[in-house]
């Protein structure tokens, strides 16, 4: 499968395909049972289904938005593609102004059925369609809960890719897709469960704060309750691999999680990311990589 190259049907901010080598190192040799508490564009998870095809497998996200997208792309890629292809071919066809108009008014759908339990399938339909289309597929909400990222500039996005959904949906088959908290993941987690976390990163500075992936910020007191489900689920004998950034970018002399993590192996790795409010000041960065072995 690995051969078929299957990649995220999201973009997403964060994404680990830059540094999916420097993770791929830290894989056991086998994995039987497999757990992502923040699957996000689910980079790694795609990764791990391709080259190691572990049998009882757990993924996560508290963005229920999200969560409903993989369930329907799980279940009912064929009408998804459908609809995307007809949403792909409009779209395109449209002037800069009438992609704008367009734009919003799906996004103003999508904010509505935000708040309602039904219509599932068409929330996934625009959650993809936005995710193409808006500016560098941010997921961004405001304190009400509502998605407010502006349009990309982008001509002719690529909406529906048919052969990758369909190669996501093969092996997102007899997975366990759950929307809530991490902490809900650890009655899953056995030994030699292998688990990868990718929370929200501790922002380097105010500036470059992304607090809007949901309604809820992820702040110290997160990333310290984290640690103790960390810790938790390492006493039942978990294999666990962490990303986070390293706040020594900005200052050597924050400790944060080298401090948390004194009982864990810290790696650090090299990738490019913004480092600051500007967005075309990009860099390579240091990056953390903690694991329990």
């Amino acid at each position: 499968m690995q051969d078929l190259k299957v990649k995220p049907f999201l973009k997403w901010a964060g994404g680990k395909n830059q540094l999916l080598a420097d993770i791929r190192l830290k894989y056991p040799n086998q994995v039987d049972t497999y757990c992502e508490p923040f699957v996000g564009g689910g980079a790694v998870l795609l990764d791990i289904l391709s080259l190691k095809k572990p049998k009882t497998i757990l993924i996560n996200d508290i963005n229920k938005e999200l969560i409903n997208t993989y369930i329907q792309v799980q279940n009912d890629v064929d009408n998804l593609i459908i609809e995307l292809s007809n949403l792909q071919d409009k779209y395109w066809k449209l002037s800069i102004d009438e992609k704008k108009e367009f734009y919003l008014s799906k996004r103003k759908i999508f904010n509505q059925l935000k708040f309602t339990d039904g219509n599932s399938f068409e929330k996934a339909i625009l959650f993809i369609f936005l995710n193409k289309t808006c500016f560098n597929g941010l997921y961004r909400v405001n304190k009400k809960g509502l998605f407010n990222v502006p349009i990309g500039s982008y001509k002719k996005p690529v909406i529906c890719d048919n052969e990758n959904l369909r190669l996501v949906s093969n092996l997102l088959q007899g997975i366990t897709i759950q929307c809530g908290d991490f902490s809900k993941c650890l009655s899953f987690i056995q030994k030699d469960t292998f688990m990868y976390l990718d929370p929200p990163y501790r922002p380097l500075s105010d500036t470059a704060s992304f607090t809007a992936y949901d309604s809820n910020s992820f702040g110290d007191e997160e990333q310290i309750r984290l640690n103790k489900f960390i810790n938790q689920a390492t006493k039942k004998g978990a294999k666990i691999v962490l990303s986070n950034s390293d706040p020594k970018n900005i200052n050597e002399n924050d400790n944060f999680f080298d401090n948390l993590y004194n009982d864990y192996i810290i790696q650090r790795v090299s990738a490019k990311r913004i480092i600051n409010c500007n967005g075309n000041n990009r860099g390579n960065v240091s990056e953390l990589l903690i694991s329990n072995y």
